[in-house]
């Protein structure tokens, strides 16, 4: 079990079809790493065995990692209008465009996928589109809910189709893959719609601009802001480069329906009444990079934060983010803002299901099996004790993790030996090259700076004809003392001349480890701290 990353595999008859392909976010030890993806080996040794890959909606999580699956695993896809909208711009910014084989289907639609059937539900999510998947197979029908939540009332009038998700229960379910995320928190998840009526009266009393942060995908969000600012007199502009790519596509599609007279160019804003304004931006996390917080620092070239804005932090921090998103609010403040968030205002509802929306999740389809999935090892145990009210015993509650594999004939369900997963770090242009000794080096530069020794030897003469000249960073300062590095210049010195003395100093990298060797063990002496240590020999 984890949070992100989502992909899942179904095997039958040498048949595979896989469901999702996410990306997940780097944590706190995963140094200078964009984004973590998932291991394929597994599919890559058997891609001749994969049938295609189906999509759930168009969150990252569940589709950012498709341009990297797809230029191993020549494959058609299937998922709904703005899912394969949000693909399609994805594989455009990879030059991907041409080799994907997109595939739109629509809720209540069934395709079929060599021995697989595969019917999409529509549920509730933070994001249109969303639909969960009955997936039939000759052993029985297994059920992948996706997020969801029971939303009585949504903003874009789809209601979950509780019918059609009872009719499968009352034909029988084999497995039930659930979604887990707020299975900690009692009663149902508010709706959407609760939100809007706090932005209706942040709207009603703000006396300045209007600055919103949300997550890029929120489409109904947006919607709503939209919606509100039309009802007081306000224009909207959408600022940061995700928001503004998913509110083209999602507007192109129908998803997004952007009242008349409300839409505000970025460039614009100066000539505008503050009154008049809302701001719609990405930034919700604290991201460094973002649109708010460069506002927040004060850094962004167009939006200057100021007395009488009102900022709305329209998002949870997500675990791990904590940090960012306090700095970013605290920098606000600083600036003259006023900061509207959670938990003092009720400005965000989640678009998974509590507990109650999972019980009348599995009270609907009423499976033999149940596999907890997109949540962490808490989650899981939560899971249990909530399904164990229900009826259902630990033995047919499935914990799963990265590789691991269920094995079922219909009657029996058992796990089974893993197969290769795991993680895969993409750094730059640099795909699964961040290897652990990298990420160590990287932690250890921050955790202790960099010690370099440069040293200049004509192997001619035998003679030291440059240097050792020493240069460091993050260590103790610019040069990390005057007399510290005048006694290292003077140890590498007498080790040079040791090795040039025994006639081994052409054995150029035997030099590099002693000088190596001996500078960090006079570094550590001195102070002790333990810097990486360069030496750098260079023939001349």
């Amino acid at each position: 079990m984890e949070i992100g990353k989502n992909m899942t595999a179904y095997v039958y008859n040498d048949q595979i079809i896989i469901v999702d392909a996410g990306l997940m976010f780097p944590d706190e030890e995963m140094l200078g790493v964009d984004i973590v993806i998932p291991d394929i080996t597994y599919l890559e040794e058997n891609a001749d065995k994969v049938l295609g890959i189906v999509l759930t909606h168009g969150h990252e999580d569940h589709i950012g990692a498709l341009p990297y699956v797809l230029r191993r695993l020549d494959v058609p896809v299937w998922g709904t209008p703005l899912t394969l909208g949000f693909v399609s711009n994805k594989l455009r910014e990879h030059h991907l465009e041409d080799v994907a084989r997109l595939n739109e289907v629509q809720a209540g639609d069934t395709v079929e996928i060599g021995d697989f059937s595969v019917e999409f539900v529509r549920v509730s999510h933070s994001i249109p589109d969303a639909s969960g998947l009955v997936i039939r197979t000759p052993v029985g029908t297994i059920v992948q809910s996706s997020d969801f939540k029971f939303d009585q009332t949504p903003i874009d009038g789809q209601l979950a189709d509780v019918s059609r998700l009872a009719k499968v229960g009352e034909e029988g379910v084999l497995a039930f893959l659930c979604d887990s995320t707020n299975v900690e928190k009692p009663g149902f998840t508010p709706s959407e719609s609760g939100v809007g009526e706090t932005f209706d009266k942040i709207f009603a009393t703000a006396q300045g601009r209007i600055i919103i942060a949300a997550f890029a995908s929120n489409i109904h969000r947006l919607q709503q802001v939209y919606n509100i600012a039309a009802k007081h007199g306000r224009r909207v502009a959408v600022v940061g480069r995700s928001m503004a790519e998913n509110s083209r596509i999602a507007e192109e599609l129908g998803y997004l329906i952007v009242p008349d007279g409300t839409r505000l160019n970025i460039n614009e804003l100066d000539n505008v009444d503050p009154t008049e304004v809302v701001i719609m931006t990405t930034g919700s996390q604290g991201e460094p990079l973002s649109a708010l917080s460069r506002m927040a620092s004060d850094e962004h070239k167009q939006i200057k934060i100021g007395e009488g804005d009102m900022v709305v932090i329209s998002a949870t921090a997500i675990p791990g983010n904590e940090n960012l998103v306090m700095r970013t609010i605290n920098r606000l403040f600083k600036q003259g803002a006023a900061v509207v968030y959670e938990p003092f205002a009720h400005v965000h509802v989640s678009g998974h299901g509590n507990q109650e929306d999972i019980r009348l999740m599995l009270n609907l389809l009423k499976p033999k099996y149940i596999i907890p999935v997109h949540g962490e090892q808490r989650h899981y145990a939560k899971f249990v004790d909530m399904a164990s009210v229900l009826g259902y015993p630990k033995e047919r509650i499935f914990r799963m993790s990265p590789g691991d594999v269920l094995e079922t004939d219909g009657d029996n369900a058992a796990l089974m030996d893993k197969v290769p997963a795991g993680t895969v770090m993409v750094d730059g242009l640099g795909v699964g090259d961040v290897e652990d000794l990298v990420l160590r080096d990287r932690k250890h530069l921050s955790q202790d700076g960099v010690v370099i020794a440069v040293v200049g030897i004509d192997l001619n003469t035998k003679e030291i004809v440059s240097g050792p000249d020493i240069l460091s960073r993050g260590f103790v300062g610019e040069d990390f003392g005057e007399e510290i590095t005048e006694e290292s210049k003077g140890m590498l010195l007498a080790k040079l001349q040791d090795y040039i003395d025994s006639g081994n100093i052409e054995a150029l990298d035997d030099v590099k480890a002693g000088c190596r060797k001996v500078l960090a063990k006079f570094i550590y002496e001195r102070t002790h701290r333990r810097p990486i240590i360069v030496p750098v020999v260079m023939e001349i």
